[in-house]
This record gives C-alpha cells, structure tokens and sequence, in this order.
C-alpha cells in the first residue's frame, strides 16, 4: 500500500505539492508513483526562474522500467531545484516526500491547490 501523507495535495498524474507559510510550494512525485516507475536512474528538472502554468510538464523522471513526464500541479516560478537528485535519483524511491522534493515554487495562484485531491480521493483514486 503507498504512503499518502495528509497534509499534501495530489495531482491525478501523482505529484504532490505541499503549500508553505510563505507563499511558496514544495513539489513531488507520490510514492505510488516511484513504486510503479521501479528503480529511478535519472531526474531532469527545470532550470530556477522557469515558469509554470498548472498541468505544464517541468520535466522527466527515467526508471529501468520507463521514463515519465512530470507535471506541475500547480502554476509559479521555480525558485530552488533538489540538486541532490543529480548525484542520487534513486533517493526519490526511498524518500519521495522528504528529502527527494523535485523543486520548490513561488506560486502564483495559492487557490490552485484547492483543485487538487485530498490524502483521501488520492488514496481512492490509485485503489
């Protein structure tokens, strides 16, 4: 069964965004996601200062299995990206809600998240 942390956002193409007190957004790929790509081999993320629309792609993850576009859940600009997953993508298998984060934005449109699912239609949509 796949971890669903409560206090996150999900979108249906299984990132997770977590809202911050300052008006930033953290952003991830589920565990459900990384267990269905297998071993993680690869990241490729945006460059700081992209901007994104909800539902733009921002980059890739490659697993032995496949590679898969990743989403943005919601609209901003990309203020930090998780350097660490170039020396270590595989961290996001171990750690996709904490240390293995994909990128971190200044969001544009806070009321975007409320679009998203709860830890509980998130958990009911991946069955």
């Amino acid at each position: 069964m796949s971890n669903v942390p409560a206090n996150l956002r999900y979108a249906t193409s299984h990132e997770w965004v977590r809202l911050e007190g300052d008006g930033s957004a953290t952003v991830g790929i589920t565990d459900y996601a990384q267990r269905s790509l297998g071993d993680i081999t690869f990241v490729q993320l945006p460059k700081v200062g992209a901007v994104l629309k909800a539902g733009d792609t921002f980059g890739v993850v490659e697993s032995v299995k496949a590679a898969s576009d990743i989403y943005a859940p919601i609209g901003g600009t990309v203020t930090a990206v998780n350097g660490t997953l170039d020396r270590a993508p595989e961290s996001v298998n171990s750690a996709p809600y904490d240390g293995a984060w994909l990128i971190k934005l200044q969001v544009a449109n806070p009321a975007e998240a409320g679009a998203l699912l709860d830890a509980a239609a998130y958990t009911q949509a991946i069955g």
